[in-house]
Parts: C-alpha cells; structure tokens; sequence
C-alpha cells in the first residue's frame, strides 16, 4: 500500500489493515479550498497534523466544513517538499491509547501545501492570493514561541527582523516579516477582516504574536514602506489576536511505531531528517487526550469548530485554563521531569514515573504547591485535569516521549512555569512561599543540567535552547565533588526575573537554590542522593 491519492483508491486493503480513511471528495473540498480558503495553519509539524488537521477532518466528514485546510511552512522548506507533497498531504495518525490498543487514521483534511518564501515567486503569489481572499477566516500558527521574537537573548533585533524593517514587506526574509508581508496584501485589498490564532503552547499566545505583527507594521509604517494606514488596520477590530490553550502529547514519530506501520505493508514510510535537522515522518503518534480552548473573537466569521470538541469561551477564561495547565497541572511537572529525566539517563518520560522519588517530586509540585493558587476556569476542573496528567497521561508506557524533547528551551519556560506561582504566593498573605521546596528544587536541577554531565559524571548534548550561551558561563567555574566552590556566580542568574518570573533573592529563594545545588554538585551520584534525602 502507499500513502497517496492513488493509494488510498485501494480502500479494502487500507480497511483491512485496521486504517480509518478520509470519507469525503478530496477533490471537490480541494476545488472549493483553492475557490474560497477559509483557514490557512503556519507551522506544518506534528501537532498540526495530529490536533487540528483530524478535527476538520471529522468536520469535513459531517459537512460542518466544506474546505480544507491549507498547510504553509515558513522554517523549513524541506518539510513540504520532502513530506507534505510525496504523499499528496496525506498523513497517518496513530493514536497511542493508556490501555495498549491504538487507532490508525489517515488525515485527508489537508488539501494544499505551501512553502513561505517570499523568493518564489509561484508559492509567494499563491499565499498573497489566499490573504486578499475575503472568505479567509483565520490564519492559525503552530511555530514555537520562540517562532514570535524579534529579538536574541541581549535584547537586540535578530538580524533577519533588522533586515526586514529596513527592506520593507517586497521580499521579506524573517517568518514574521513574511507572514506581516501576507498581512499587508490583505490590507491592501480592502482591509479585509481576519483572525490571527496562535495556537502555540506558550501564556498568552496572542499577545506574542499581535506584538510582533504591530512591531513590524509599525517599523514599515514609520520608514514609509507600508502605507500609514497599515498600523491602524492591525490595530483595528477588523484584525484579532485571540488568546489560545492547546494541550496534545505530539512526540517525535517513533521507531517502534514505523515498524508497526510497516507490518502493514505501507510503502515509503521512513522519516526523513531535513538539512535544518527536522525529523519528520509520513506518520504522527500522539496520545488520546486533546484540549484546544479558544477566545471567541474572529471578525470575519469562523469554523464551527465546537463541533469537534474544540471550547470556544471569553479571554479571562482561556487565561484561567491557560495557568492552570502551564502554570500547575502540567508543563511544570514535564518540564521537573524533563530536567532530571537528562541528569539520571532517562530517555522516556514514562519511565520517569516508574521512580518513586521523581513521581513524589511532581505529585508535589502539582498538588500541594501549584493547586492551592489555581484559580477554577469552570469549564475543565484542575484537580481532575492533574489526576489524569499523573494518573494517565505521563505514565502512559505506549507514549514514546523524551526528557530530552521536553527539555528544549527551558530557559522560556521557567518563568512561566514555576514564576507564576511563586508570584501568587507572594500576593496571598495565607501563604508563605518559603513552604516552597520543591519548585527551588526544580531550579536547582536546571542549573546542575547545564552542567551538561549527568549522575554518572558522563557528559550528555544539551538540549536546543535560545539562553545556553548566556547562562551556561554563570557555572562554568564549578566542578563535580569540589565541596568550596563559591557559588557567589549564580547570584547575577538568580536574580534575572526574565528567566525565574522574579528575582530569587527577593523572594527568598535563592539560598535555598543554592543549597539544592552545592548538595546536587557533591560528586557523581549526587543527584540520585539529594532525591533520596528530600522526598523519600
């Protein structure tokens, strides 16, 4: 069998294999798709294609929608060409339940893919050609959050965004200038309304993106290469930013996974690793659980997405859901677990969750440090929410997800993540925040991480992260087993609130901080010891 327009034809095989298969004309929803796009997605990696693309294709399917989904690419080209395209944007969902059993679903929902550059001339004109249409919706964004900064660790402008607000919206080079640029066309053709949804797993996704966009089309505006006009439209209710919570486990396609495929005598399923080093594959394996909670703000009309289990709310309620997810009931447990996932040699998170002391440290972050400052959005109950994350989801052994995924770009996460709750520990006076004893753990275990040894004292590769080359310098002088070192370096880090949510010595953290860590540093085997002493 192949995965392919042509392949799917063969519908018993696929059937017999146990396969779910797109059930509408692809053609006549490609038809009414390159007719009247109504929702383009920036950012075609594995959540978009697990999440979004199998919820409109269930919509598709009951005839909510009669178009498709359009898929542009705008980091790595390599994506559309090399695995969007080969297999006529066709991928194959495997869904890893807690149970053991699995489902197996081809995605037909996206009908179009496009490459984001503005130097090619055919796919640059189709973009500009779906922004100036007036049916478009939204244009939804999966590109990482630190897909929406104009600046580098310092502070100054990224090079390419410099570039960018020099030349103008004609050619622009940076993935934001590009999308601003696209903006700018459907200002141009009448000041059309749309919805700008980012749906990246990061606070207040919204506010990220619409300051990159107001920051373009004013630098453009203010050098008199955008019309003047431009900086009131994104400002204007013709052009929303609503707030997004997005919840799906979306790991690396798995080796065991493709093999299980194979079984099935699927043809051309090996992934492909690009020159940007994007591991990509014609399957996705995700787990069951899936939340999508969305500000209910579109100016031009929208999907009815409700009808595929997606929540539409007001902005306060995202935000409620959104800290209570990134905040307490699961990406500060991911990201404790990922941390010291890489110091003990761990490469599952669930096995993680086998270690009694690593289950007790984020049963405590969760449920007795984060859960008495979360507030009820109402509409998903935090105490159930943690219950199936530690209960369910992390331990689930047919998830084949990393501490070393998880651990990508820690530095944008700790603020967030852990800062927040210390900060609400500061404003209620029924609560002290030196009760906190685990999240400086936390803190602590990322500093002995960028170390780059683990437990055994064997070196290991850091993690991709935008802050190495600042921070990694604050504990350069420090060795394993070297009882007198002077820790007065990690004083200028544990001060810096950009990283922490707040300055550690204000809030009367930071000995704590470096007590952890002159006890985790004591030699090989620390790390397992100083687990040992405060939580067995």
């Amino acid at each position: 069998m192949e995965l392919t327009n042509q392949g799917l034809l063969d519908r018993e095989s696929w059937q017999q294999a146990g396969y779910e298969l797109p059930d509408f004309d692809r053609e006549a929803v490609l038809e009414n798709t390159m007719k009247n796009p109504q929702w383009i997605h920036f950012g075609a990696g594995n959540i978009f294609r697990a999440f979004q693309a199998n919820v409109a294709q269930k919509l598709i399917e009951e005839g909510v929608l009669s178009t498709g989904l359009i898929a542009a690419e705008g980091y790595d080209y390599e994506i559309i060409d090399k695995m969007y395209r080969p297999h006529d944007n066709l991928g194959i969902l495997v869904t890893l339940k807690a149970d053991g059993s699995i489902e197996k679903t081809v995605v037909g929902s996206i009908v179009e893919s496009l490459i984001l550059d503005s130097q090619d001339e055919a796919e640059y004109s189709r973009l500009k050609g779906i922004f100036c249409s007036p049916s478009l919706q939204m244009a939804s964004f999966t590109i990482t959050e630190k897909g929406y900064s104009l600046t580098d660790g310092k502070g100054g402008l990224l090079p390419l965004v410099a570039a960018d607000y020099e030349a103008g919206p004609a050619k622009p080079e940076s993935y934001l200038g590009k999308v601003v640029s696209l903006i700018y066309e459907r200002y141009k053709n009448g000041r059309l309304p749309i919805a700008l949804v980012s749906m990246d797993n990061c606070s207040h996704n919204g506010d990220k993106l619409c300051h990159a966009v107001s920051e373009f089309a004013r630098a453009w505006c203010k050098r008199g290469l955008a019309e003047e006009g431009f900086c009131d439209y994104v400002d204007s209710k013709a052009v929303s930013f609503p707030w997004t919570m997005i919840d799906k486990i979306t790991p690396r396609p798995d080796p065991t996974v493709q093999e299980l495929l194979k079984k099935d005598s699927i043809d051309g399923l090996d992934p492909v690793v690009t020159s940007k080093n994007t591991y990509v594959a014609p399957f996705v394996n995700a787990e069951e659980c899936e939340y999508l909670v969305i500000e209910d703000d579109f100016p031009n009309g929208r999907p009815a997405l409700e009808k595929g289990g997606i929540i539409f709310t007001d902005r306060e309620t995202v935000d409620k859901v959104e800290k209570m997810k990134v905040c307490t009931c699961l990406n500060p447990l991911h990201t404790a677990l990922a941390i010291y996932g890489c110091l003990l040699d761990y490469h599952l998170i669930c096995d993680e969750m086998k270690n009694p002391l690593l289950k007790k440290l984020v049963e405590i972050i969760g449920y007795e440090e984060g859960l008495p400052v979360v507030v009820d959005p109402g509409i998903i109950r935090p105490r159930s929410f943690i219950d199936e994350v530690l209960g369910i989801r992390i331990p689930n052994p047919f998830m084949p997800d990393s501490p070393q995924r998880i651990a990508t770009d820690t530095s944008q996460k700790l603020a967030i993540r852990f800062g927040e709750t210390i900060k609400a520990y500061q404003a209620n006076p029924d609560l002290d925040v030196k009760n906190l004893k685990m999240i400086p753990l936390v803190f602590a275990g990322w500093l002995r991480y960028l170390m780059a040894v683990d437990d055994c004292g064997k070196e290991f590769t850091l993690s991709p992260d935008p802050l190495l080359e600042t921070v990694r310098p604050c504990i350069a002088g420090i060795r394993l087993g070297d009882p007198d070192a002077d820790l007065s370096c990690l004083d200028e880090l544990l001060r810096d609130s950009r990283i922490f949510g707040v300055d550690l010595f204000e809030a009367g953290l930071a000995d704590l901080v470096k007590s952890y860590f002159k006890e985790l540093t004591a030699g090989n085997g620390a790390v397992a010891a100083t687990l040992e002493k405060h939580l067995a």
